[in-house]
């Protein structure tokens, strides 16, 4: 048997009053709002009636936490997989619009369609996909949930619809706590769904992980 759907879930906001773009950093923990929005998230997965039997998680803290949550609440352990982390980044530590005006980084930016800034965008699909397709076939019976990051989510999502994968990052359907679910049919993964149970609390909320 294999997994019914899987469900790529963003975490929740990060506590970062530096602004930092944070990328692989450790210690960037989740905000307080950041864990209203985990809560959410799992509250939304809870309300569908569904079983969820396979809990997977980036190795980075706020993904951790914000699996935390759906692992109380459905009973399951972590399980970590390091293919569903957040992409490299010459940025990571760096304010952009204050590192954008160096000289130094210019070279980084010299080509978005890669990007020269960190890990290729084929790459990210390339671990993305393998990770989804272990999850799909590990879970013996009802649903997985895999809680990553918004760039990954958003390039499994540009893949698996034939959208171009070079992008602008402004332009992401992929709101902390959100959801995308997918099912497997005909040989394919399918996107099937998008829910953004934790909208209401992301007007104030400061969200500068990746580009």
């Amino acid at each position: 048997m294999v997994a019914s759907q899987i469900h790529l879930v963003r975490h929740g906001e990060v506590h970062n009053p530096s602004r930092v773009l944070y990328g692989r950093l450790p210690g960037f923990r989740l905000s307080e709002l950041g864990t209203r929005m985990a809560g959410a998230a799992a509250d939304d997965l809870a309300s569908r009636d569904r079983s969820i039997t396979r809990l997977v998680a980036s190795p980075l803290q706020r993904a951790q936490e914000s699996a935390a949550p759906l692992s109380e609440r459905f009973g399951l352990d972590i399980i970590t997989d390091d293919r569903i982390i957040e992409p490299t980044n010459h940025f990571e530590g760096k304010v952009m619009r204050i590192a954008l005006r160096n000289p130094v980084n210019w070279p980084a930016v010299r080509n978005p369609r890669k990007p020269s800034w960190g890990e290729p965008y084929v790459s990210i699909v390339a671990r993305m996909l393998d990770a989804v397709r272990d999850a799909w076939e590990s879970t013996e019976s009802g649903d997985a949930v895999l809680v990553s990051h918004q760039l990954p989510i958003w390039m499994v999502h540009s893949s698996l619809t034939g959208a171009p994968l070079p992008h602008d990052p402004r332009q992401r359907r992929c709101g902390l706590s959100s959801i995308t679910t997918f099912e497997h049919r005909d040989g394919v993964f399918v996107e099937v769904g998008y829910t953004d149970p934790a909208a209401s609390l992301a007007s104030g909320a400061t969200d500068v992980g990746a580009v």
